[in-house]
């Protein structure tokens, strides 16, 4: 018989890598129990249950985050604009941190010090668990197969793992037809691996998850916030009104992905130094952004805005590396949650197929005058200002360039 070991409170999706790690740790000795993280993905939690306690998980934890992770997570990113270079809205980055701190309660409440994951050694997603590891649970010893050299051995890669799962009857998705690593939740969806590893191909129309449905007629909608947080939606076209953080992300999600809007085929740079290219799907989140960023432009300060700018691209990679619960991170998000006290109104979106554009912005803080911007009126903006205005910004740029002229002559 086999002693054993201590016990684990392993993150469990059910996925391929987990699956075999499951097995894996349990053929080790160890005792493992399974936390599984329902937020927000179209998933079969009884089942994933089951096949844990069928693997040998000695106890299975399902929680339902959604709410938490929509209001606490998403939405604090929204207020920051956050994004990883650019494109990327960081639906997973945003929901490792929720899952380590869950996954950390359990282990209290088991009177557990050992905490596992199955994240790889090349990926972002082991630095995320870690670092909210180290935040919450700093005693604890942190298992993680992809980094020790006895699992390192015997996997080499996805196909090894599907090899495994065979011979041991261990009931996958996975195939070595599409070896994809699928991650979802509310916010998002996204694939990597496979074909995709080849950039100069392109992906295949079956990984999208919500494929765009032709649409021929335009659709109005319009987004209510406060202090920088969507409070309803409401679809002036079909009359059909959302108003908590979970519904209206799904019904966004829903009505976006028909128009074929939120999808991006991306290379971004990881956080260990790799490349890699990622298919992201965020339907709802993409017009979420935009409508935020619509009412930020209206009311908040020039200067605000433009500190806020920087900011928001600090928290982007904060996030993103795996530092929801640094010092930094908290420093920046007062910063953020002190900027959102007067983004509150409304912003009118017009869907079409394949994009959309921002139609109305509405807000009792707006600082936009149409009677000053006007070039149709004075409007109490006196136009020969500018000239001294402009002539003091000049003094510097005609000092700097007649000493270079001087030096040459």
């Amino acid at each position: 018989m086999i002693n054993k070991k201590n016990k684990i409170v392993l993150a469990y999706s059910g996925g391929l890598d987990t699956s075999v790690i499951l097995h894996w740790l349990i053929a080790q000795g160890y005792e493992v129990v399974c936390f599984i993280a329902d937020i927000g993905q179209q998933e079969d939690f009884i089942g994933l249950k089951e096949k844990a306690y069928a693997l040998g998980a000695t106890a299975v934890y399902v929680e339902d985050l959604t709410q938490e992770f929509v209001e606490q997570y998403v939405f604090r990113a929204l207020q920051a604009n956050a994004r990883y270079e650019g494109h990327y809205l960081l639906g997973t980055a945003l929901a490792r941190p929720l899952i380590a701190k869950k996954q950390v309660e359990i282990a209290q409440k088991e009177k557990c010090f050992f905490l596992a994951h199955g994240a790889t050694g090349k990926g972002n997603d082991q630095v995320r668990f870690e670092l909210m590891y180290a935040a919450l649970m700093p005693m604890a010893t942190i298992i993680a197969p992809w980094k020790m050299a006895s699992f390192l051995e015997q996997f080499k890669g996805r196909p090894d793992l599907i090899a495994y799962a065979h011979c041991h009857s261990i009931p996958v998705v996975s195939t070595l037809e599409k070896p994809y690593s699928i991650d979802e939740n509310i916010f998002h969806s996204s694939f990597e691996g496979g074909i995709l590893e080849n950039v100069e191909e392109q992906p295949p129309a079956a990984i999208f998850t919500h494929p765009s449905v032709p649409t021929a007629s335009p659709v109005l909608i319009t987004i209510h916030f406060k202090c920088g947080v969507p409070t309803a939606v409401y679809d002036v076209t079909n009359k059909v009104v959302a108003s908590d953080a979970v519904s209206l992300l799904r019904y966004l999600n829903r009505l976006a992905a028909s128009y074929g809007i939120g999808y991006v085929d991306l290379v971004e740079n990881r956080f260990v130094g790799i490349k890699s290219r990622g298919v992201y799907g965020t339907p709802g989140g993409t017009l979420l952004h935009a409508a935020h960023q619509a009412l930020e432009v209206v009311t908040l300060d020039r200067e605000v805005f433009h500190l806020k700018e920087f900011i928001d691209i600090q928290v982007g990679r904060l996030i993103y590396n795996g530092f929801w619960g640094s010092p930094e991170f908290k420093f920046l998000m007062a910063a953020v949650t002190e900027s959102q006290q007067r983004v509150e109104g409304s912003i009118t979106i017009q869907l079409s197929q394949g994009g959309f554009i921002i139609a109305k912005r509405t807000s009792p803080h707006s600082l936009y005058n149409k009677t000053v911007a006007s070039a149709d009126k004075e409007g109490g903006y006196d136009q020969q200002d500018a000239q001294g205005f402009i002539a003091l910004h000049a003094l510097r740029l005609k000092t700097y360039f007649n000493s270079i002229a001087k030096e040459k002559i």
